[in-house]
């Protein structure tokens, strides 16, 4: 073969193919990290199709904002309904008793109905051989402007005891 520049035609040859050989591998190489950085940048981009950084940052930040402000409105609302549930009568206690020590069993009977302020109502039902008498007093602050019996009174500090 012939000579370039004195080197021998075929070694000249034979180290390009060699150049080949290592510059494919080297492409290779290079295609397959590329390959891996394009799916870990689809998992980035969580499949949207922004085409630039910039609106992928502004649109997360856009939906940060709202989530912030939902929020804030969410935490608004239970707190409004965290305040109406306190003004719900939800304590309840029963307190059966023997109005009469004439015999006979617990028939009359005191129920408290309260709320977390302490507010409600007492219905008490005297039972007597003849006839039953219902009684209703307004309740604030586990207090009433009625005179309260001791049976009565029994009744609110079991609400009271109620968490």
């Amino acid at each position: 073969m012939g000579e370039l520049f004195g080197l021998d035609g075929g070694a000249i040859v034979l180290t390009c193919f060699a150049l080949i050989v290592v510059l494919f591998i080297f492409i290779l190489v290079v295609s397959i990290k590329l390959a891996s950085l394009r799916k870990q940048y689809t998992q980035m981009m969580n499949g949207s199709k922004a085409e630039n950084m910039e609106q992928l940052i502004i649109d997360m930040q856009k939906g940060l904002n709202e989530q912030k402000a939902e929020s804030v409105a969410t935490s608004a609302m239970v707190e409004t309904i965290r305040q109406a549930l306190m003004k719900t009568k939800s304590k309840i206690a029963i307190h059966r008793y023997n109005a009469f020590n004439e015999g006979g069993s617990d028939l009359s009977f005191t129920i408290a109905i309260l709320d977390d302020y302490q507010d409600g109502v007492i219905l008490t039902g005297i039972h007597s051989r003849e006839q039953m008498y219902l009684y209703a007093k307004p309740i604030q602050n586990a207090q009433s402007t009625y005179t309260l019996s001791p049976e009565e009174k029994e009744a609110i500090t079991q609400t009271l005891k109620q968490l």
